[in-house]
């Protein structure tokens, strides 16, 4: 009886099959349980993603709020800056054209003037009105006349002077030298140093000295201080110096060279003469020089005026 070889070959191709089935089922799951780790690790990036969306939105908003405020800011401050600039042009326009009222007053008052002394007095003056510019030194002017204008002397530096100072609502500091004439030139320069100062500091625009050559000579060093060119102790303020002469009449045929020359002599005299001991121990041609360069910017001549009261000036 010959062996059946099918047999032997029949059984290893079922257990073969057997065994490639085994392995499929083993492996299947595996496959299976591959999409659903794919699918949860899908699931988890869902919320990640949804958060950096959340952050970018919120990111945006923040910086969209920080460029509002910025421009909002910028044009607060270019508004408030334009409101500050145009405060004090519209308060210097109505400075200046109350000082342009009192001034043109004066002139209708004071009709003897040289029409040259309210232009040069008015453009020296106006150019301390303007807030808004720098002010390198103050206005200076100094008034002269001879004996015969004394009254229009002293009250057209008053009137100059208030026109001045109300335009601005202010007061004006006067310092009479007959007064001082006779005292200790310390003690005057001191006394004036102290009421300027003080008058300034306070907020008053202009100073008016009446009868500057009958001040004690040292004391008018003191000027120095209030009337330099670059280091004045107060640079948006006017002085106004006044000087009577010893002659009768001024004449009207002089130009203002000649009596700013004239004045320049008379003060040369008064105050270094060596008749004199006590002024010239205060003085000598060297401060004077100094003084005169620092006091001579404006010297206006004064006529006498006869409409003026007999009582007070206007």
């Amino acid at each position: 009886e010959k062996p059946n070889i099918h047999t032997p070959f029949k059984e290893i191709k079922a257990d073969f099959l057997g065994k490639n089935q085994e392995c499929y089922s083993t492996s299947s799951p595996q496959s299976r349980s591959k999409p659903l780790h794919q699918s949860s690790t899908e699931k988890q990036s869902q919320p990640l993603a949804k958060n950096d969306s959340e952050l970018q939105n919120g990111f945006h908003k923040m910086w969209t709020l920080l460029l509002l405020l910025l421009i909002t800011a910028t044009l607060l401050y270019v508004l408030w800056s334009g409101i500050q600039s145009g405060s004090p042009s519209r308060r210097d326009a109505e400075v200046l054209q109350e000082f342009r009222a009192r001034m043109e007053k004066l002139k209708n008052t004071y009709q003897s003037q040289n029409p040259s002394l309210w232009k040069r007095a008015h453009a020296s003056l106006e150019k301390r009105l303007n807030s808004s510019h720098v002010h390198l030194e103050p206005a200076i002017l100094l008034l002269t006349a001879g004996q015969e204008a004394e009254k229009a002397l002293r009250c057209l530096s008053n009137d100059i002077a208030n026109a001045f100072a109300s335009s601005q609502n202010a007061t004006t500091i006067s310092i009479n030298g007959v007064d001082k004439a006779v005292l200790d030139s310390d003690a005057v320069k001191l006394e004036m140093d102290t009421e300027l100062s003080a008058g300034f500091s306070g907020g008053k625009k202009v100073a008016v000295v009446h009868r500057f050559e009958s001040l004690p000579a040292g004391s008018t060093l003191i000027f120095y201080k209030y009337c330099d060119h670059e280091n004045a102790a107060f640079k948006d303020v006017a002085l106004l110096l006044t000087v009577l002469l010893d002659e009768q009449s001024l004449r009207k045929s002089l130009t203002f060279p000649e009596v700013e020359e004239k004045v320049r002599d008379f003060l040369w005299a008064k105050f270094t003469s060596s008749d004199v001991p006590s002024s010239y121990s205060g003085m000598d041609t060297d401060k004077l020089s100094g003084l005169w360069s620092r006091i001579s910017h404006l010297v206006l001549p004064v006529w006498p005026e006869k409409g003026l009261p007999l009582e007070g000036c206007t």
